[in-house]
């Protein structure tokens, strides 16, 4: 079996993550508009309610906004993240895999980012990107079986 080709796949920030935060704010909102009218909460609670609310939105778009950038590289024997003209060689797993778009975790010694991959930021690549994140690298030959001992 032979090693994924190498790649190098652009990052950036992701439609997909972007949607399912604002999904999960949503439902928190609504699970705030439906705790209110049921419990015909007022006053502070109300208050705080709101301000949680706003909090978790600006928490969520600063997230969003402050995706890590840059490109994921794959040379056939490891993985390196590159960004603002720094490189580091990791480790890539892949945590999500929803086809279209892949949630990764790379780790080095000196960074660790959780990246989103879209097949829009670079669809011509989209298919060497995803055998590389599941091949594995392998940096010795295996050896050779014994023949097993016939039984009687």
């Amino acid at each position: 079996m032979h090693n994924a080709p190498s790649v190098s796949y652009p990052v950036g920030r992701s439609l997909v993550a972007g949607a399912l935060a604002c999904a999960a704010w949503l439902l928190g909102a609504l699970a705030c508009v439906q705790w209110t009218v049921q419990s015909q909460a007022s006053g502070w609670r109300l208050v705080a309610a709101g301000i949680a609310l706003a909090a978790a939105a600006l928490a969520s778009a600063w997230n969003w906004w402050a995706m890590p950038r840059g490109i994921l590289g794959w040379d056939g024997q490891s993985w390196t993240w590159t960004a603002a003209g720094t490189a580091y060689a990791g480790t890539v797993e892949v945590r999500l895999d929803l086809q279209q778009c892949l949630l990764v975790h790379f780790r080095s010694p000196a960074v660790s980012h959780w990246l989103w991959l879209e097949r829009a930021h670079c669809a011509e690549r989209w298919d060497e990107l995803r055998r590389a994140v599941y091949s594995r690298a392998r940096t010795q030959t295996l050896p050779k079986a014994e023949p097993g001992a016939a039984e009687p």
